[in-house]
C-alpha cells in the first residue's frame, strides 16, 4: 500500500489492511529498525546492540493481534537476516513503479497495486514447482485468526476548539458544527480521514489534509450560525468554495428569494433550503430545486414538497402496462374497459335526484 506519510498510524493501518486481505495474522513478522516501531537501546559500553524497546503504539498493536516481532541487527550486520527481502523490494519497485503510476488518489493508486499483486499469484518463481498463489494457499492455513474487533489505527488527541468552531491538528484546522460544538473535543487522525468526537458521538469527519496551515471546512457546519447573521452569507469563507460549484438552479433560487424578500428573510429562507442537504443527497436536492423553480414555488415548503414527490415517485413500484398483462386464464375480463359507455344509467340517476 501507498500512504501520504510515514506516521505511525499509516504504518499500523498498512498492517491492518494486510491482515484483512490475508484473512489472518502471521505468527512472526520481521522488521528493520524503523522508528515507528522500535527504539535502539544504547548499552553501557556506548555501542548499539540487539537490545530494543518497542514504541508504545506499536507494542499495543502487537498485543492486540498477538504476533511476535523480530527486529534485524542494525546496519550491514542485519543484512543476512532479511533473506530475499531486498531483492523482492527491487523486483516490486521495477514491476509496480516503473513507469510511475498515473492515479487520481491514494485509493486509486492502492487499487492498482492490489490488482498487480493479485496477478503475481499466477507467477512461478525460478526453480519452484508451485505458483505463488498455490504456495500461499498451503501457508494460509497456518495463520492466526483475526480478533473480533479492529485496532484503532489512529493518533488520538484532545483539542480545544477555536472561536471559529475548528479543531486544530498538525497545523490544519477542521470544522465542527457550530451549533453542537463543545469547548474540548477528541480528535482521531487516521491515515486518510479525521474524526472529531464529543464523547461517544461523531461531530464531524473530514478527509485528512497533509499540507500545512489549511482550513478544512464543511459548509453545512456554519449554516445555523449564518441563519442568525444573514448579512454575512455572501462573505462567509466556509461557503465560498461550495458556492463556486453550485448548480445554476441554486443561484437562480437565491436570486428570486432575495428579490421577493430583500430585507434578509430571503437569505434565511435559502439557508433553510441548504440545511436540507443534511438529510438528502446533493443530486436529489438539485432535482428538487429545479422542480420547485418550474412549479413557481420558490420557498422552503416548495422544495420540501418536491423532495417528497420525487421520493414517492421513486418508491412507487412500476406498474405493468395493461396490454402486457396475461389474461388468457380470465377470458371474462377481456371486455372490461372496452365496452361502450351506457349514458342511460346517468339519466336514471338524474331522474331520481329530481
Amino acid at each position: 500500500m501507498a500512504f501520504p506519510s510515514q506516521e505511525q498510524e499509516n504504518f499500523l493501518w498498512g498492517h491492518l489492511c494486510a491482515f484483512k486481505h490475508l484473512g489472518g495474522i502471521p505468527h512472526r513478522i520481521t522488521y528493520d529498525n524503523l522508528g515507528t516501531a522500535v527504539r535502539l537501546v544504547v548499552e553501557k559500553t556506548g555501542k548499539r546492540g540487539r537490545p530494543r524497546q518497542e514504541v508504545r503504539g506499536f507494542a499495543a498493536f502487537r498485543r492486540h493481534y498477538l504476533f511476535e516481532s523480530h527486529f534485524c541487527m542494525p546496519g550491514l550486520e542485519g543484512a543476512h537476516e532479511k533473506g530475499g527481502v531486498e531483492s523482492g523490494i527491487g523486483y516490486t519497485r521495477r514491476q509496480f513503479m516503473v513507469p510511475i503510476p498515473d492515479a487520481t488518489s491514494f485509493e486509486d493508486l492502492n487499487q492498482q497495486f492490489l490488482a498487480r499483486c493479485l496477478k503475481e499469484d499466477g507467477r512461478r518463481v525460478a526453480r519452484e514447482r508451485q505458483t505463488i498463489g498455490e504456495a500461499w494457499e498451503e501457508e494460509r492455513l497456518l495463520l492466526l485468526p483475526l480478533p473480533p474487533s479492529d485496532y484503532e489505527c489512529c493518533e488520538m488527541t484532545t483539542v480545544r476548539l477555536t472561536p471559529y468552531s475548528q479543531a486544530t491538528f498538525a497545523t490544519n484546522r477542521y470544522s465542527v458544527p457550530a451549533n453542537r460544538a463543545r469547548r474540548e473535543v477528541t480528535l482521531k487522525a487516521y491515515p486518510f480521514h479525521v474524526e472529531i468526537w464529543d464523547r461517544t458521538e461523531v461531530l464531524a469527519s473530514h478527509a485528512r489534509c497533509y499540507e500545512r496551515e489549511q482550513d478544512v471546512f464543511d459548509p453545512l457546519h456554519y449554516l445555523s450560525l449564518l441563519e442568525m447573521r444573514p448579512g454575512a452569507f455572501d462573505y462567509a469563507k466556509p461557503l465560498k468554495k461550495w458556492q463556486a460549484g453550485w448548480p445554476p438552479s441554486y443561484n437562480v433560487m437565491l436570486g428570486k428569494l432575495k428579490d421577493t424578500w430583500p430585507d434578509g428573510r430571503g437569505i434565511k429562507e435559502f439557508i433553510h433550503i441548504l440545511m436540507l442537504h443534511q438529510q438528502y443527497p446533493a443530486p436529489l436536492m438539485e432535482q428538487a430545486i429545479e422542480q420547485a423553480l418550474t412549479y413557481g414555488c420558490v420557498h422552503l415548503d416548495g422544495v420540501q414538497y418536491c423532495l417528497r414527490q420525487i421520493n414517492e415517485t421513486a418508491d412507487r413500484p412500476a406498474l405493468e402496462k395493461a396490454e402486457d398483462l396475461d389474461r388468457t386464464s380470465r377470458p371474462d375480463l377481456a371486455t372490461i374497459g372496452n365496452q361502450p359507455v351506457d349514458l342511460s344509467r346517468y339519466e336514471q340517476l338524474l331522474k331520481l335526484s329530481w
